[in-house]
């Protein structure tokens, strides 16, 4: 059997397109097998820096700043020009998908092949691309449009939603996270919103849409939102949300959603709520279901497939990254396993993933971000007096004062012998911050270096420093080391000079 690629690549994400590019710097010969891929997340990111500084504008007066024509007695209120903000959205998406366009994939070495299809097994395994989206029957052979050979496949299609069975909302219709942009073009911003789930994403578009000057209801069915966080970090951003205007059901599940003239209701236990528009993120599913897996061996569980560390699937010659292998929807965790997949599929198998080592993080204002393990982790895996939890505020810094973003906490969970084995932080340029902790857990530098730090003053990178000196100040305030010190200085304050 011959041999047309050392990779193929069927993918409709960005990782997909990660993986490609990446495969053409080692010089391998890849073809990328995708749909259109959705950029609603860059809609997304864009609308909420809008929301974002309209919010900044609108409390502009609390730094003195006022408009000419207002009244100074008066609060200036800023409104939104959605058409025009949308037409701003386009335009950054329109850039950022000419930069991931096909031709530069196809100028890069990349044969970029659009349709659907699925794995043959026999007489030799090689992925299917149909014409006309449509599968091979015996009646119609000449159907198949590419029989792509490949020494090593990588999955990376996304996902897509996973609509919740609640009695009523197909009938009276709803959007998506895929879809909520895109529906919102042509039209009006709604006014007011249910949003169904807790997911990252959802969070985030509920405090988007409040700060835009929607009425949004976000209803949740656990006791808190994110509750793989701890929960001091969560009811911070559920404050915030509040703070914003978000109206929080938490504990809660929708029943049944009704249409009544022009008009949806939604029963969220034991409350109807009149909304415009039900946004509907509560899960994703993974797209593998059209690929015939099965018939090349390849098993899944519980909407995600099954992979080992090396990110191969039951079938070592087919790895996955991604949606398809189930978890939260970070572009860089995806990104990363596309890397660690790549380098397996194309050279000998030998990377593991390591999360333990990867941030993430969740645009909310403030923004949330995440590395290692968090303080509820670290407590089912250490014995309490194997690990500190250090913790600092970001009120204590002049910059967090000066710029009026004191909501904020950075947590590091460090070792007793200063190994540093996570962090949390929720305040302003969480992201940028977090990606300095995560060099010093990937180097291995110890708490105690961060803390010998001197930022630029003043500057957000001080809770760093601040946080990391809690180190020194905890060991010291230890019995024995109180003790020795006391005695060490006593000594010294009486000796002859």
């Amino acid at each position: 059997m011959t041999i047309d690629y050392d990779v193929v690549i069927i993918g409709g994400s960005l990782a997909g397109r990660y993986a490609a590019l990446a495969a053409t710097k080692w010089h391998a010969k890849v073809a990328l097998v995708e749909p259109q891929i959705n950029y609603g997340f860059i809609y997304h990111h864009t609308l909420s820096e809008i929301a974002n500084r309209l919010q900044s504008l609108n409390q502009a007066d609390g730094f003195g700043i006022r408009t000419n024509h207002a009244d100074i007695a008066e609060k200036c209120h800023i409104s939104l020009a959605w058409q025009e903000a949308m037409l701003y959205a386009d335009t950054v998406a329109a850039n950022i998908q000419e930069l991931n366009s096909p031709a530069t994939l196809a100028a890069q070495g990349v044969d970029v092949i659009f349709g659907k299809g699925e794995f043959q097994p026999s007489p030799h395994l090689a992925f299917a691309v149909y014409q006309n989206d449509e599968k091979l029957t015996q009646s119609a052979p000449q159907q198949i449009l590419r029989l792509l050979r490949g020494r090593t496949y990588l999955l990376a299609s996304g996902s897509r939603p996973r609509i919740p069975n609640i009695e009523g909302l197909q009938n009276t219709g709803y959007i998506t996270l895929n879809n909520i942009w895109q529906s919102l073009k042509k039209r009006t911003l709604p006014q007011n919103w249910v949003i169904l789930g807790g997911v990252p994403q959802s969070i985030e578009i509920a405090q988007t849409l409040a700060r835009l000057g929607c009425t949004v209801t976000l209803v949740i069915k656990h006791p808190y939102i994110l509750p793989n966080i701890d929960p001091e970090i969560a009811q911070l951003i559920q404050a915030q949300l509040e703070v914003d205007g978000v109206h929080i059901l938490t504990q809660t599940v929708v029943t049944q959603v009704r249409q009544i003239d022009d008009k949806k209701w939604v029963q969220a236990g034991d409350k109807a709520i009149e909304t415009d528009e039900i946004l509907v993120a509560t899960a994703q599913q993974p797209n593998f279901a059209s690929f015939n897996l099965a018939a090349v061996g390849v098993k899944w569980y519980q909407h995600r497939l099954l992979v080992n560390n090396k990110l191969q699937t039951t079938n070592n010659r087919i790895y996955a990254c991604g949606d398809v292998i189930g978890g939260y929807d970070f572009i860089n965790v995806a990104n990363y396993e596309a890397r660690i997949a790549l380098n397996n599929a194309l050279f000998f198998p030998r990377l593991e993933v390591n999360y333990q080592h990867i941030p993430w993080g969740i645009f909310t204002q403030p923004m949330l971000a995440q590395v290692g393990l968090n303080q509820t982790q670290a407590i089912r895996q250490f014995r309490p007096d194997k690990f500190l939890v250090l913790r600092q505020y970001f009120k204590s810094l002049a910059a967090a004062q000066i710029n009026s973003e004191i909501t904020g906490i950075c947590q590091l969970i460090v070792l007793r012998n200063g190994e540093i084995l996570g962090a949390t932080i929720l305040g302003q340029n969480a992201g940028e911050l977090m990606n300095l902790i995560t060099l010093a857990i990937n180097q291995k530098i110890k708490v105690k270096n961060l803390a010998d730090l001197a930022p630029i003053y003043p500057n957000f990178s001080e809770i760093l420093t601040q946080t990391a000196q809690e180190y020194q100040q905890r060991l010291n305030n230890h019995p024995d080391v109180r003790d020795r010190l006391e005695g060490f200085f006593h000594f010294r304050r009486n000796w002859n000079l």
